[in-house]
Formats: structure tokens, sequence, C-alpha cells
């Protein structure tokens, strides 16, 4: 199972209007957000620059890098965001409001199967070195077998474009803990995004979001909605009665999932006033 920790407006969305949101990496609660990967690349291939004694290569390099950092509201992904734990205390808190929430549980098999094309379900990894990653000599070698930088500028956005994309997997060390896993969208390399982004307007902002269809999904796979749930679970500082978020569930025509709802065992202490 993939775990969804989150609040009932949320929940509401996804069950009755079967609409998952995927929200913009860089406002979610890691700062570092695919920053930490794309600095991680950057500072590993002038490393290697400076070792080869590539001088001129490396002042470009440092520049190019630091022009294309800028540009991270341009390279943007969104995702939604699950944990292989269930009923967690530290999901509870960060992500279920402060307990008070609501967490389903999806079947991670059949989520595999429904994503394609601009989607990706994907694993996050937890590091800061990325000395040993695959793209860090691809971009080396790009820019040191090149005769002048700008020579290499073309392949280079492409090798660019690609670690931007594959930054939405990292996080930070101290998020290691979440055991997480992301279906992500990145608007800014796919050709086949046929998700038209909507916009959320609060009192204080508005944010952009790419919507999916749940039911749509489902559907390629001849399955319903109610398939890919295995459970609901309760947040433990919640004030919901089970009876009616039953009632709620039959009344949005998924009464299949009233027996997988159940109250959370976590002992989270609830807030204080």
């Amino acid at each position: 199972m993939l775990y969804h920790y989150t609040d009932f407006a949320a929940f509401d969305g996804i069950i009755r209007c079967a609409e998952l949101r995927l929200n913009n990496i860089l406002n979610m609660n890691d700062a570092s957000e695919m920053r930490l990967f794309m600095n991680g690349i950057s500072k590993a291939v002038m490393e290697k620059l400076a070792q080869a004694g590539e001088e001129k290569k490396l002042l470009e390099a440092e520049a190019f890098f630091e022009k294309e950092l800028e540009e991270e509201f341009h390279y943007s992904a969104y995702a939604a965001c699950f944990s292989k734990y269930r009923d967690d205390a530290a999901q509870w808190e960060r992500y279920g409001h402060l307990g008070q929430g609501v967490c389903i549980a999806f079947h991670e098999d059949l989520m595999k199967k429904m994503v394609g094309g601009a989607v990706s379900l994907i694993k996050v990894y937890y590091q800061k070195d990325m000395r040993r990653h695959w793209l860090v000599n691809e971009i080396y070698q790009t820019i040191l077998t090149a005769k002048d930088f700008s020579e290499s500028l073309p392949q280079l956005q492409g090798l660019m474009n690609v670690a931007w994309a594959q930054s939405a997997a990292f996080k930070h060390p101290s998020f290691a803990s979440e055991k997480e896993f992301r279906l992500v969208i990145s608007p800014f390399i796919s050709n086949e995004l046929t998700v038209e982004p909507k916009y959320h307007v609060a009192p204080e902002r508005i944010k952009k979001y790419y919507p999916l269809d749940l039911n749509k999904m489902c559907g390629k796979l001849n399955m319903h909605l109610s398939d890919l749930v295995g459970e609901i679970i309760i947040g433990p500082t919640s004030p919901q009665s089970l009876p009616i978020l039953q009632d709620y569930l039959e009344d949005c025509g998924l009464s299949v999932l009233k027996d997988r709802v159940s109250m959370s065992d976590c002992p989270l202490r609830k807030p204080t006033s």
C-alpha cells in the first residue's frame, strides 16, 4: 500500500470528485526540493572540471549552472505524495492536519499500472552527495569534449532537462523517515501532457496545480475508484464520526468502502488550545 495523509477537504476532492491534485514541489515542506539535486549535480561537475585543470570551462560551467538554477520555477515538477508507513505519527503531524485529518491507502501495484505518459510514480531517494549519479559524468564529458563551451550547449541543455526531471526524486536525508513515493508531472519536458493546469484561489494567494482524473485513469484498466482504495483511516485526533463517514461514502456511490474505514490506533496527543 501507499498511504496518502491529508485533510478532509482534500479527501472530499479525491473520493467524491475523483480528483487527485498534484501540487508544485517547490512549495512543499522541504525547502531544498529540486535544488538539492541540482546543486549537487552542478557541484560534482565543477569539481571534476577543477581536477582536470579546465579552468576556462570551469568558469563557463559555473556561469551556466548559476543561470540555469535561477530558472527553477520554469522547471517546477508537480506531485502528490505518499508514504509506505501506515498510521504513522510523523505523517499524521506533517501531512494529516496534525492528526485531525484522514489517510487513504492506495494499492501500489494498481497505481503503477495506471500511470504513464506525462505521469510517473517514483520512489524518493534521500542523499546530498550526487558525485556517483550518472548525469555527473555525462554532463562533464559533454563539456570536456566540446571544442568550446558554446558548442556543448544544445546537448548540455538536454541533459539539464533530464536532471530537472530527476530532481523530483531526491530529498534531504533528514526526511528519510518518510519513506516517500510520488506521483509526478514535469510539464516542461512532456510532449504527452494532456492534463491542463488549474488554479486554487485562497484568501491569501493563488496556487497552480494539475488535477488527475482518477475515474478516467481507473477506467482505462476497467476498474473502479473503489478498487484502487485499500482502506481509509480516520486521524488519531480527528473528531470525525466513523458512522457519518460511512454514510458519506455510501452517498458518494462508494458503499463498498464502508467496511474499509477504521479509526487510527496512533496515540498522538491532541493539540492543546
